[in-house]
């Protein structure tokens, strides 16, 4: 009798625990589900991000960098937050820190990576090019490539990419100096282009200089097509936002003109936001001919047909995005909450995923 009443007793405490267990599960996935309502197919894939700011993807690893000066790794739902060791130090500047970063080609031989970002010394505030080395998890500062590109205020650029082409590109903004835009003696307000060693590639459009684009003046996403074009994507002043394809050598405009303005020798943007409204587009991607933009402003991610020239909302209602990322039919993307700027909701921010059409 006694055996029965503890078998019993056993029973029951096995029963509960089963289903308290089932209880968690259920409110982490209703949980789950607030977290992307109206977001049909949004996926957490992790949370508790710091200021995320440029997404790198190897295989199924990802790293995030975060702008006041780490870079995450998640791999098979685990988060790791690696340490940084940069030579100069951060600026605290409103949009300033650890910005643009991409991997090496060869980076699992090598561990080598690339990062931009906004320091402050003795001598004033600017933003610089180096590499970076993975070890132990640890990121340390090895050699700079570029340096004293302008920095102020705002309007740092920061995106930097590794084109088919071979080289790294890098996205600058004009630092809250307009004039500089124009200047083809100033690094500010361009999109720049490198060998990986820091030198200037013989086939830039301009002798002698880093500049492949110029009169820019915010650009934060750049992305190319299978057939090599390239497009970017540029915060306007206060609207008239703009999705540009970039052409070697050619002139963008700002601050001469914007939105559809035109002029001889300057480039419209095939899209804008018009006068009345503005996105603040930032990180951008491309699959099947269209371009997929991260919009801080806009709180959404937008769609942008290149065959149609229309345009659309695909994801919307989770705040700030700052990053996009295509990877085997899936579009990652970071929310950029805790920036200041945004409303942070619980276990801000994070790295979502949607599937993409095929």
């Amino acid at each position: 009798m006694k055996t029965n009443v503890v078998t019993f007793i056993l029973a029951t405490i096995l029963l509960v625990g089963c289903s308290s267990n089932k209880l968690q599960h259920s409110i982490d996935n209703h949980q789950r589900a607030q977290k992307v309502q109206g977001n049909v197919g949004v996926e957490v894939v992790a949370g508790d991000l710091n200021v995320p700011w440029s997404i790198e993807i190897i295989d199924n690893t990802f790293y995030i960098t975060e702008r006041p000066g780490s870079i995450v790794k998640i791999e098979n739902g685990d988060v790791e937050q690696q340490s940084l060791k940069l030579k100069k130090e951060l600026a605290t500047a409103a949009e300033a820190g650890l910005l643009g970063f991409v991997l090496s080609p060869d980076f699992t031989e090598s561990n080598e990576a690339f990062a931009y970002y906004t320091y402050e010394d003795h001598t004033g505030q600017f933003n610089r090019i180096v590499t970076l080395r993975l070890k132990d998890n640890v990121w340390t500062e090895e050699h700079l490539l570029l340096d004293k590109i302008p920095s102020g205020s705002y309007h740092h650029g920061g995106r930097i990419k590794i084109g088919p082409d071979g080289k790294l590109y890098a996205t600058t903004g004009d630092a809250s100096q307009r004039e500089i835009a124009q200047d083809r003696k100033s690094l500010g307000g361009k999109i720049l282009r490198l060998n990986l060693d820091g030198s200037i590639p013989t086939d830039n459009p301009f002798s002698d200089s880093y500049i492949y684009s110029y009169g820019h003046r915010n650009p934060q996403g750049i992305t190319w097509l299978l057939d090599g074009t390239l497009y970017a994507s540029e915060h306007g002043n206060s609207a008239n936002d703009e999705i540009n394809r970039i052409e070697a050598g050619q002139n963008y405009g700002w601050p001469i003109i914007e939105g559809t303005e035109g002029r001889e020798g300057m480039v419209s943007p095939l899209f804008t936001s018009g006068a009345e409204s503005t996105w603040a587009p930032s990180g951008m991607d491309n699959f099947n001919g269209k371009l997929y933009v991260a919009a801080l402003r806009g709180t959404a991610v937008l769609e942008f047909d290149l065959k149609t020239s229309e345009h659309r909302k695909i994801v919307t209602d989770l705040g700030r995005i700052r990053d996009v990322r295509v990877k085997d039919n899936y579009l990652y993307f970071i929310t950029n909450n805790r920036d200041g700027r945004g409303n942070p909701k619980r276990n801000d921010d994070k790295l979502y995923r949607i599937s993409l059409p095929q």
